[in-house]
């Protein structure tokens, strides 16, 4: 979306009364966000949720001069501004009421990334961060990509495990890009940027306030296809993005710990009120995996117990996925050798063999060796 597109939605938000839900309902209504700008207080008023004290302040809009500043500014610091009605703009998230109209994005979203995040104590324990870290690291290599808030101890945990696995990683602030907060997770902010992206609902130059990381909780969640608390007290606002999941319809996964242990006591809790107990990676994907729509496969080996099937499920498959589906019917193959054959990007490659092996498709042997299912 070119700047004279993208200066109606910045607009539009800096409305005096038009949050999240009233932008949705005007970008529904409206063919597009010029219409919006360009039309009467009365059709304007006869949209949901907007009074005609809102419907005058859109159609006498007078702060181009500011919007055309902060399209300056995000050009100056490399951001780019995402959409809802992009395809780049995380899928999972059209489905959450309040979602932002756009986000502010440093590095690159993808839209063939599976999100799940990993979410927990500020105060984490040694243990704690262990296992983040560990979980991070498999669900990256597995081609989840992992999201968190780069907050300290379990945030700033999980996204180095994910880097530490060469896998990606989102990164979602309460506050606007170029104010990295907190201020020691400047490295971790260039790396994650690097290898993912780091976004915010936040203008830049926004500072973080307390009351915006309750608010980004809902984006983490309402991203993923699950969230995985691995820490968390009793009044932690992990708990709030475990309810804020729920709500959204969310898979919400606990790692246990020790009774005795006060940062344990949310996530115990979790798990008696419902929350999956993991003990590995397996036990989340076995849960988020189902709800990914695949468009790769019609059927799975398992089903139709053929070779028949494979070749049906081969000409199911995208350009891109084609490639790795015919690199690894050739034979037992290794995962560096699939990238090298294909050349495509790790992550996407990861991905598709996860879906591919859990549908039934393929087997993964020892070593990161795989071939087709008889």
């Amino acid at each position: 979306m070119n700047d004279n597109d993208l200066k109606y939605w910045i607009a539009l938000k800096s409305v005096i009364g038009v949050g999240n839900v009233t932008f949705s309902a005007l970008v529904e209504k409206f063919d597009s966000l010029p219409d919006v700008f360009g039309s009467s207080v009365k059709t304007l008023e006869e949209t949901d949720g907007i009074s005609r004290k809102i419907a005058t302040a859109i159609a006498g809009f007078k702060g181009w001069d500011k919007v055309k500043e902060e399209l300056e500014l995000i050009r100056k610091k490399n951001v780019s501004l995402i959409t809802c009605k992009d395809e780049l703009y995380p899928k999972m998230l059209l489905n959450v009421y309040d979602r932002p109209p756009y986000l502010y994005v440093a590095g690159n979203l993808m839209k063939e990334d599976i999100h799940v995040a990993v979410i927990g104590s500020r105060a984490a324990s040694a243990y704690g961060k262990y296992t983040t870290e560990k979980i991070s690291r498999e669900l990256a290599l597995k081609g989840i990509t992992v999201v968190s808030g780069m907050a300290r101890g379990i945030d700033s945990s999980a996204h180095r495990g994910a880097l530490t696995a060469r896998g990606r990683t989102v990164a979602v602030l309460g506050s606007g890009l170029d104010i990295v907060y907190p201020p020691e997770n400047k490295k971790l902010f260039t790396e994650i940027a690097q290898n993912g992206a780091v976004i915010s609902e936040y203008p830049l130059g926004t500072p973080p306030r307390p009351s915006y990381f309750p608010a980004r909780n809902r984006i983490i969640s309402g991203m993923s296809y699950g969230v995985v608390v691995v820490e968390a007290g009793e009044k932690s606002g992990s708990l709030i993005t475990a309810r804020l999941a729920l709500d959204q319809g969310r898979e919400v996964f606990a790692v246990p710990g020790s009774i005795d242990s006060a940062g344990s006591r949310g996530t115990n809790k979790l798990i008696k009120q419902g929350a999956k107990l993991i003990e590995g990676t397996d036990d989340i994907l076995e849960e988020i995996i189902p709800q990914i729509e695949i468009k790769k496969t019609l059927k799975s080996p398992q089903t139709s117990g053929s070779k028949k099937a494979n070749k049906e499920c081969h000409e199911r498959l995208n350009e891109f996925d084609q490639k790795i589906f015919d690199s690894v019917s050739k034979g037992r193959i290794h995962i560096d050798d699939i990238i090298s054959i294909t050349g495509l990007p790790s992550a996407r490659i990861l991905s598709t063999l996860t879906q591919m092996e859990l549908k039934g498709i393929i087997l993964q042997h020892p070593g990161k060796i795989f071939s087709l299912k008889e």
